[in-house]
């Protein structure tokens, strides 16, 4: 009876072995992109600005950075993680592999608290927990029912599209805001324009492999470059606003449910999939941005840098 449930789950299974393949790769892309953020964020440190308020990073910072042992190295690792994610994407649809970078938030968590000589309190590991659970609902979910084809022009033309009002507002919002800006503003943008760079990594691979690589190929590789150098200098304003688990955190949800959102509503990596389990992806992902809010409240690092203003004054 146990074999038989078991048989008929396995068959329920919408994945291929070779694309199954594509979870480990996407765990050790994880682990490759909590290493190399912990590096990136000891190179960063504390610039001008660096207390949560309006952080910035001018060309001399830049280059200050270029010449630091930590964050080149963390950079290369960030390469490393890159490349395995690619190789995930080019092995198993978007919305399965993507949200497995929440595992980079339980090793950067391990890492920051040992390195930083803090203790995560309850709160701050309730909130850890919250984004791990609902990820990994999320990808059970997803890997039953994801499936994959090629991707049409119609459909890359509409993520260009997204990208650019994202851009767009992004950019306006940050105009506005830029003297109050905070880690969350940089994480979530920075969240945003990755997931983008994600999805349009997997379409450019997608077209690549079904043959159909062409000018509009191209312009998408375009567009992911620009996407990538605008996040990644957002990574690094929130490295300076933030500690690295938060940025990390942010990091691993906000830029899989952007690439999954596209890759459900664009790409039709869920079209067989039933409205009940269209219910569970919601609620999963809720509960995973609950967390990232929740570790940003509650976490200790964050808690003195919002106090310090207030004891300075007096």
């Amino acid at each position: 009876m146990l074999f038989t449930a078991l048989d008929d789950f396995a068959a329920e299974i919408s994945l291929t072995p070779l694309q199954a393949l594509g979870i480990p790769v996407a765990l050790v892309g994880a682990i490759f992109l909590s290493v190399g953020t912990q590096f990136q964020h000891r190179g960063v440190g504390h610039f001008e600005g660096g207390d949560q308020r309006g952080a910035h990073l001018g060309g001399s910072a830049l280059l200050r950075l270029l010449r630091s042992p930590a964050w080149v190295l963390g950079t290369l690792l960030l390469g490393l993680a890159i490349v395995m994610q690619l190789g995930a994407l080019a092995l198993a649809p978007l919305i399965v592999v993507q949200p497995l970078g929440a595992v980079a938030l339980v090793v950067t968590a391990i890492l920051n608290s040992r390195l930083a000589n803090i203790r995560l309190d309850h709160r701050s590991i309730r909130a850890i927990g919250a984004c791990l659970f609902g990820i990994g609902i999320f990808v059970t979910v997803a890997a039953i029912f994801a499936v994959e084809r090629p991707i049409q022009d119609r459909q890359l033309l509409t993520v260009l599209s997204l990208l650019v009002v994202a851009l767009v507002a992004l950019g306006a919002a940050w105009w506005w805001f830029r003297h109050r800006a905070n880690a969350i503003f940089y994480i979530v943008a920075a969240g945003v324009l990755y997931g983008f760079v994600v999805t349009l990594s997997k379409i450019v691979i997608n077209r690549i492999i079904s043959g159909n690589f062409e000018g509009l190929t191209i312009i998408c590789g375009v567009a992911m470059l620009i996407a990538m150098l605008v996040g990644s200098y957002a990574v690094q304003l929130a490295h300076a606003s933030g500690p690295p688990d938060l940025v990390i955190a942010g990091l691993t949800v906000v830029d899989p449910l952007v690439a999954v959102l596209i890759g459900v509503t664009v790409l039709g990596e869920a079209a067989e999939t039933p409205p009940w389990a269209i219910m569970v992806f919601a609620g999963a992902g809720a509960i995973a941005i609950w967390g990232v809010f929740q570790l940003a409240r509650h976490h200790p690092q964050i808690r003195p840098l919002e106090t310090a203003p207030e004891e300075d004054h007096d």
